[in-house]
């Protein structure tokens, strides 16, 4: 054992496993929640050159039996030089008898910066009942830069790496470790300021939450790994042809043909967003209104469009599930999404066909329909429905984001009324090229089978949340997405975005305030390491 301050320097890069431990508490407990940490990490044992932790607890039998085991030699710190250590994730019980708010990371922090140079976190503090540890590693520092700069998750590993899922949470720490004291939150990024705190954004979206920083990305809806390989091949191919104006005369009949329409009945555009700008633009509507919570893009478009937009507010205590009668009868123009974006919930395709009217648009948002398994409630191919309005996308299902491709099904004078406020040729070469594939017998299987197993992956989620007493998550999802309700929300996102997890803010639709977080539904790997971090932002949060 070595006081601090006495030892040699090990070298950079060198892994340090700082430990904080109760009283009597044995080795074998605190050897295995190390062990878990290095594999959460990707770690052999072997990487661990030190075990670092606070003077009083040194010579614990849990803690010298553990550097015995792994052969490293223990490194104690005086409690008031651990202190000065800022450590990320600070509990009450530990700065009550220590000085500092986590004994685990601010030993390895310390200890790692020993080794000359800076320091980082490459798992931050784990608990099980009666100890904590934490691994850290030495960085060389960057010019002008001094003292222990703590940095969190580095790319390579923990959250933000693609290591294999975590083992099962170690046991839940006792009470008392679960009241840690009021904590500043991390500064709000930029991405979420705008004029008026308590107006609802409905220019921000999911894709702000990711912009700019390496994040696992649970903000956006688009199925992860796509576009497939076969489409991304077609696209690529279209490429050719691109000296000659797009012609989408054989993208339109393919999307005709796949519900069973008339050409006339179809309309391509650039995404459903451009789809909410012309029917913002080319309809006559003297009392629209808009269903939320739901994509704040149509009401945005109606607005800048001039239009005065009424609101219908679905409930919580309901489910944000649709009361026809809510819905003012002077309506002229109605939207709503089904699947709802963000509630996951699918509304009865015969509740949303009772407000119908003659003289409204009915305007149904199904971007997220193929990702249902069997389209089921889906109004799409209807034409008994006055005034009825259908938008897709293609943007989620088949990774087109950023190529920008989705259709409008709607009556031929409808079509017509928005194709005339179009610019000419709307939708690119290769976009078009996108739409007829995905219309393609084996794309639809395939987008069936994705439909299937979001189901299975967003089943484990509710699962997963559903374990935690503080959330509360929309049980009757049906999208490729969940919304959660947990107190103080905010500051849980921004300590997820800590832990290297993007989470889509809740307040910016109407009808949801700060306290809302969407989730989109992900592989299992990746969402047993969300639940990972959703237990530690819960438990900083307080």
């Amino acid at each position: 054992m070595t006081a601090g301050g006495a030892a040699e320097a090990w070298p950079a890069g060198g892994l340090v496993a700082g430990v904080g431990a109760r009283s009597g508490v044995g080795a074998d407990e605190v050897t295995g929640l190390l062990e878990s940490a290095l594999r959460e990490a990707g770690l052999p044992v072997s990487a661990v050159r030190v075990l670092a932790t606070v003077a009083t607890r040194a010579a614990e039998p849990g803690i010298t039996g553990t550097a015995e085991r792994l052969g490293v030699p223990v490194r104690a710190y005086p409690s008031e030089v651990l202190a000065g250590v800022p450590v990320p994730h600070p509990s009450a019980v530990p700065l009550a008898a220590t000085g500092t708010g986590s004994v685990a990371e601010a030993a390895a922090l310390l200890a790692a910066g020993e080794a000359g140079g800076g320091a980082e976190l490459v798992v931050p503090k784990r608990r099980s009942r009666r100890a904590t540890c934490a691994l850290a590693r030495s960085v060389p520092l960057r010019p002008n830069e001094q003292a222990l700069p703590v940095r969190l998750l580095p790319s390579g590993h923990g959250y933000t790496g693609g290591q294999a899922a975590f083992d099962p949470p170690p046991p839940s720490p006792a009470p008392e470790l679960r009241s840690p004291p009021t904590i500043p939150t991390h500064p709000t990024a930029a991405m979420d300021t705008h004029a008026h705190r308590d107006a609802h954004d409905l220019r921000h979206h999911g894709d702000a939450e990711v912009r700019d920083e390496k994040l696992i990305d649970l903000a956006v809806n688009v199925r992860t790994n796509t576009p497939p390989d076969w489409l991304r091949k077609r696209i690529a191919d279209s490429l050719t042809g691109l000296a000659a104006y797009p012609d989408g005369r054989s993208a339109r009949a393919a999307v005709a043909e796949r519900h069973d329409l008339p050409a006339r009945r179809v309309l391509l555009t650039a995404g459903a967003a451009e789809a909410f700008v012309l029917l913002a633009r080319a309809l006559p509507a003297r009392h629209p209104v808009v269903v939320h919570p739901q994509f704040t893009e149509p009401e945005a478009a109606l607005r800048d469009a001039g239009h005065e937009v009424g609101r219908v507010l679905l409930r919580a205590e309901d489910g944000f599930r649709l009361d026809p009668g809510l819905v003012p009868e002077d309506a002229d123009l109605v939207v709503i999404g089904n699947p709802t974006n963000p509630t996951s919930v699918l509304h009865p395709a015969e509740t949303i066909v009772s407000l119908a009217r003659p003289g409204r648009t009915l305007v149904v948002d199904e971007a997220f329909m193929d990702a249902v398994p069997g389209e089921r409630e889906s109004l799409a191919g209807r034409t008994d429905v006055p005034g009825l309005v259908v938008l897709r996308s293609l943007t989620k299902t088949w990774g087109l984001a950023g190529l920008r491709i989705g259709y409008v099904l709607a009556d031929p004078e409808t079509i017509a009324s928005l194709e005339r406020a179009q610019p000419l040729w709307p939708v690119s070469t290769p976009a078009l090229v996108a739409a007829e594939a995905c219309m393609s017998r084996a794309a639809l299987a395939e987008a069936e089978l994705a439909a299937y197993r979001v189901g299975v992956e967003r089943a484990h989620l509710l699962a997963g949340l559903a374990e935690f007493d503080e959330v509360r998550a929309v049980a009757a999802a049906e999208g490729p997405f969940v919304l959660v309700r947990i107190d103080r929300a905010d500051v849980v996102r921004e300590r997820l975005r800590a832990l290297g997890f993007a989470a889509r803010r809740g307040d910016t639709f109407p009808g949801l305030d700060q306290n809302w977080l969407r989730l989109a539904v992900r592989d299992r790997v990746t969402t047993n390491r969300f639940l990972q971090a959703l237990d530690q932002a819960l438990l900083i949060a307080g």
